[in-house]
């Protein structure tokens, strides 16, 4: 038995063991606490990241949606463009079976060929078939590498759409979401289909007012508080981008644009291009006077279609390096026209006409008709709005189809022949490469070319026909610059800039009616027209900023 020592020494010992026990477990407990603590917040974080790539996901899969339709319709694009190219090849193949069948019928009438005038005329008429066969064919060429081209362009698209879908799709936690709530890498319009270069099928865009590109630059805000930022990304919309660099360098506001003469322009931009100076002062002048105008609507790109239309493409390159757009075809001058390349005095008409046309029309971009419509016998007021290839349709509904290809970059066009009164049956018989001994096929050109533009002009271009010193129009007639003489010379300091222009279509002339067509008067016709030099009444051209001046005293 022990000790009551003893006893009392082995209770103390217990003691203290269970009270070191109890503070560890109270520290365990809290340090457990803490732990549940942080596990629940990681939770929460956690939660609110997949939350988060749910919504990425989501965002994503609708996106793969619609770039999958977009796909879609450019493989049926293609489909159509295969089948177009096939019908193609399959009438090139006729054709050469017809070309090399009259070959080989031309070769045996050779062998044949006698002393007879008969066979020897019969000779030259299936020569003449052989030419305008071997004109189709290569014009089926031409239009097999166009839609060859266009085959390459819609494939790239495709191959385009494909990788930027299989690009996006495996990776969806790569983009990030911007302030807006759109996907930074998302382009809406990447997969679309479009035509590319300057033809005439390309859609242009005639709705681009240049006064109004950007919410930050709205015609609330005047233009001479633009910032630098603004006035640079107007000048890029405007198709003048090349300059924005120099322009960066020298502009403060937009005020030293409106404060700048076309001599600031060529020095501190370095404009060299005379039009792209006339092109940004015009703008200027729109801004300064705040008069927005039907022609501002259409641009350089609707320009390259118009010359399409009137029978001029071999002048779109020189029109869209000048970035001539619908506000400058109503401010071109002879000299204008001449910077751009165009002599011919056949062409310059073409284009006068062609513009009063759109003034007639308020320059509406699809004032022109390009096809056929139900009409049988198409009053002057319809033909006035014919663009070239629809005047071809009517050279062929009137037996002249091997003729027709002719007229191809002649500027022909239903606002020449209507309003121009030197264009006659005679004009354009010439153009159409009839030869003058083919009577009986230019009497039955002139008959169908009277009943086209009806009994009052035909009585008109006759008087003027008749008339003494009458020049008739030619196709080989040149333009050429006005030369200044010593007195103009010398009051050219006191000119502004604008009262010396000579507008190719003034604005303020007055409008004729014949056959309830909108005619040019004589004052608009002056310089190219010698009939109509002799007419008494003359006007001041217009300014820059189109107020019409008033006539001198």
């Amino acid at each position: 038995i022990s000790s009551p020592s003893s006893q009392l020494t082995f209770i103390r010992k217990v003691n203290l063991h269970s009270s070191g026990n109890s503070e560890s477990y109270q520290e365990r407990l809290s340090r457990l606490e803490g732990d549940k603590e942080s596990l629940i917040l990681q939770v929460s974080v956690l939660t609110d990241q997949v939350e988060a790539q749910g919504a990425k996901i989501s965002d994503l899969q609708s996106s793969l949606v619609e770039h999958q339709h977009k796909l879609d319709s450019t493989e049926e694009m293609l489909q159509q463009e295969l089948l177009h190219r096939t019908s193609l090849e399959n009438q090139k193949l006729s054709l050469m079976g017809e070309v090399s069948y009259l070959k080989i019928k031309l070769a045996d009438m050779e062998g044949k060929q006698g002393q007879g005038a008969e066979r020897q005329h019969k000779a030259e008429g299936l020569i003449k078939e052989l030419r305008i066969l071997k004109d189709k064919v290569e014009h089926l060429e031409d239009q097999k590498l166009q839609y060859e081209k266009k085959l390459k362009a819609t494939k790239v698209k495709e191959i385009v759409s494909s990788v930027f879908i299989q690009r996006v799709y495996p990776h969806p936690y790569r983009l990030r979401r911007t302030q807006s709530g759109g996907l930074q890498a998302a382009d809406p319009d990447a997969g679309q289909f479009r035509r590319g270069g300057l033809r005439a099928t390309a859609g242009p865009r005639l709705t681009r007012t240049p006064e109004s590109y950007d919410s930050a630059r709205d015609l609330n805000i005047p233009f001479s508080q633009w910032t630098k930022g603004q006035v640079c990304g107007w000048l890029e919309d405007y198709g003048l981008g090349q300059y924005v660099n120099l322009t960066r360098q020298w502009v403060e506001n937009g005020q030293t644009l409106l404060s700048a003469t076309p001599q600031d322009f060529e020095k501190e931009m370095g404009m060299k291009n005379p039009l792209h100076r006339k092109k940004l002062q015009l703008a200027l002048n729109a801004f300064t006077t705040k008069v927005i105008e039907k022609s501002s609507e259409l641009d350089y790109i609707w320009v390259t279609r118009w010359l399409d239309d009137i029978g001029l493409p071999q002048y779109k390159d020189q029109f869209h390096e000048a970035r001539v757009d619908g506000r400058m075809i109503q401010y071109l001058t002879v000299n204008d026209l001449l910077t751009l390349k165009v002599t011919s005095q056949l062409h310059h008409l073409s284009i006068k006409c062609a513009i009063h046309v759109l003034h007639a029309n308020k320059f509406n971009p699809n004032c022109l008709r390009r096809r056929p419509g139900e009409e049988r016998q198409p009053s002057p007021s319809e033909v006035v709005q014919w663009s070239n290839h629809r005047v071809m349709e009517w050279l062929r509904a009137v037996d002249l189809a091997e003729y027709a290809p002719n007229l191809r970059g002649s500027g022909v066009h239903g606002g020449l022949i209507i309003l121009e009164p030197r264009f006659s049956s005679e004009t354009l018989a010439l153009l159409l490469n009839i030869p003058p001994q083919k009577t009986l096929l230019r009497r039955h050109l002139a008959t169908a070319f009277s009943a086209l533009v009806g009994t009052q002009a035909t009585q008109e271009k006759r008087e003027y026909g008749n008339a003494t010193g009458h020049v008739p129009l030619t196709t080989t007639a040149k333009v050429k610059p006005k030369k200044l003489g010593f007195t103009q010379f010398s009051h050219l300091r006191k000119r502004k800039p604008d009262e010396s222009a000579d507008y190719i279509c003034p604005i303020d002339s007055g409008t004729l009616t014949v056959n309830g067509v909108s005619r040019l008067p004589s004052a608009a016709l002056r310089g190219l027209s010698p009939n109509l030099d002799r007419q008494p009444e003359r006007r001041e051209p217009m300014g820059i900023k189109a107020q019409a001046n008033g006539p001198k005293p």
